[in-house]
Formats: structure tokens, sequence, C-alpha cells
């Protein structure tokens, strides 16, 4: 991984006390020997499990199969490189080709709206049973989720998860991933606002990208990044800055050593109420689609609310390009 073979990032990463977490695209040799660094070093190492893109790339009800082979692959690996990991993550989202279609052609998203019938308390028991079999290995389990699903167990309903595959389960530590840069210029009010439901929070993204066939959108500036960590720092001390080769190569890491965190930062109250009107809506749409015998309601939100709801969702799927280390907390901020 060329990230680190500047000689200055891991004495940067230890002044900022900080925790790599590392997206496993591939299970080989070369990543293997940036862990063992990392360790050597004793800076704290997360795994954060990912397919291959034929399978979905990200974890979903529709692929617990391979991710269960997955995981096998990653202990094997693990204990045949003798590497050390402070907690494993699982990145629960739609997989990547449907993501991919939706974001070139929205009205694509019609395509799941069948899904609504579908039953997935079994997909749900099969990924539960793969936390606890993490569990048994040693390892406190992260789950990477979009906000949106506090939203849907505020509404009593697993619409969502069955239309998009996300699956709502019990963990140890919950991400929620609040990228503003794909919903400038209202991003900072969604995450002001969500971030208080969530023991822990992902900033970005500061730069590159999964592509998904569209151009990303600009990286956030220093700006907007300090507006983040500060906003989401009024919630919580566990942030997440989604990546570390963006705050590399935008110079963020250094200017982060001396960063000020008690600067009062706020969202405008017009943000935070566009955020909670979005919320009500969403509510209002899920139960109605949850009740799809309801003929009239549900044929109307079935066509509408998706379209709605589900395009800002995923304009949060714009990721970071995992075959380099995916994120870097910078530890608790200070009092």
């Amino acid at each position: 991984m060329k990230l680190f073979e500047d000689r200055t990032l891991v004495p940067l990463l230890k002044r900022l006390q900080a925790t790599v977490t590392i997206g496993l695209v591939d299970l080989g040799r070369e990543r293997a020997e940036v862990v063992r660094r990392l360790n050597r070093e004793g800076i704290p190492v997360n795994a954060w499990l990912l397919l291959p893109e034929e399978s979905g790339y990200w974890f979903n009800a529709h692929n617990v199969n391979e991710a269960w082979e997955r995981y096998g692959d990653f202990i094997a690996w693990t204990r045949g490189e003798g590497l050390r990991w402070e907690r494993v993550g699982i990145d629960i989202e739609p997989n990547i080709d449907e993501v991919r279609m939706v974001r070139q052609r929205p009205l694509a998203v019609l395509r799941a709206i069948p899904r609504i019938f579908r039953c997935i308390r079994e997909n749900r028991e099969m990924y539960q049973g793969l936390v606890n079999r993490i569990h048994a290995d040693g390892y406190p389990v992260d789950a990477y989720v979009f906000p949106f699903i506090h939203t849907e167990r505020e509404a009593g309903t697993e619409v969502l998860q069955r239309i998009t595959g996300m699956i709502d389960l019990h963990v140890d530590r919950e991400i929620a991933m609040l990228y503003t840069s794909f919903v400038r210029p209202h991003g900072h009010g969604f995450l002001d606002f969500y971030a208080r439901h969530f023991p822990a929070v992902a900033v970005g993204v500061t730069g590159g990208g999964v592509e998904e066939g569209l151009d990303p959108p600009p990286p956030l500036t220093w700006d907007e990044f300090t507006r983040d960590l500060r906003l989401t720092r009024r919630h919580t001390r566990d942030i997440h800055v989604f990546s570390l080769e963006g705050c590399v190569e935008q110079g963020y890491l250094e200017r982060l050593v001396d960063f000020d965190w008690g600067v009062p930062t706020h969202a405008p109250p017009d943000a935070l109420e566009r955020a909670a009107e979005l919320t009500r809506r969403m509510k209002f749409a899920l139960r109605a689609l949850d009740r799809p015998h309801v003929a009239s309601l549900a044929a109307t939100a079935a066509v509408v609310v998706p379209i709605g709801v589900l395009s800002l969702a995923v304009r949060f799927l714009r990721r970071e390009d995992h075959d380099e280390a995916k994120a870097v907390e910078p530890g608790q901020a200070p009092g």
C-alpha cells in the first residue's frame, strides 16, 4: 500500500493517537505487511470487512453466505499472517451494482419495490450469527450504517431494509456514515440532526472514492471538514474520518495535531428543520409501505417515496476506494 511509504505518516498517527481502519478488499501479503508494521508501531488497527464487487462489495441481506465465507477467509489469513486487530467492522449497504444503476437512472429504484413483500428474518438471523461468531473469536463488532436506519427504528418498520438490503443488527458499536460532501449545501444539518442518535460518527469524504459510474463530488474543504468535526464533537467523542488517504493528500493530518475543538459550531435552524421534515416524511412513507394491503396509499407511496427517500440515501453511497486504508479515527477530542 503506497500510502504507508510516506515516512512521516506513522509519526503523525502516533501524535494524533489515531486508530487506523483498513478496508479489506483483498487478503494479500502487502496488506498484511502494513498491518504488521502498524502493530509493531503500537498503532491500533481495525479490520473493515468487504466483499469482491461481484458479490456486492458491501454486506447486505442478499449476500449473507458470501459474508460468512469472507469472514472465514479473514480469520485464516489473520492467523496465518500473525495479525492483531482491535475490532472487526462490517459495512452494511446495498449491492454496489444496484447503487450504480440507481445513481445513473433514479427510476431504477422502482425495481426494488417488490422487495417490500419479502421476509428478511432469516437473513438477519444469519448475520446476527456471524456477529456471534466474530465475538467468539475475541473481537468486538462494529457496524457501519446509514443514519436512515434510525428513522426506520422510530417508524417501527423494516421496509427500508427489505428494499435496500440493509440489515439492522445488534453489535458493539454502530458508526453512522454522515458524509456531508454528498449532500451539499444541507449536509451539516443532517449531520447535526442524526449524530445525536449514534455512539460513533464517520465524517467525510476528504478525498478519493469508489468509482460507481459518476463523478464524485469535490472532497471536503478544510473549513467544511473542521465544521463537521466540531458538529460531531457536540454529540460524541468517537469520531471517524473517511478517509486517511484524503487527509494525507490534502495535508489535513498535520493541521489536526493542534486542532482547536472548542470553537462553538452549530447547524443553522433551517438546516435542522429540513432534516427533521425529511424524517417525518420518511416515517410516514415507511409506515404506509409497511401496510401494502392498503392499496391506494401504498400505491402512491410506492411510486413517490422511494425515489425521494432512496435517492437521498444513495447520495451517501459514494465511497472511498478501499484498496488503501479506509478510515482514520483521530482519537478522542479533548474535554
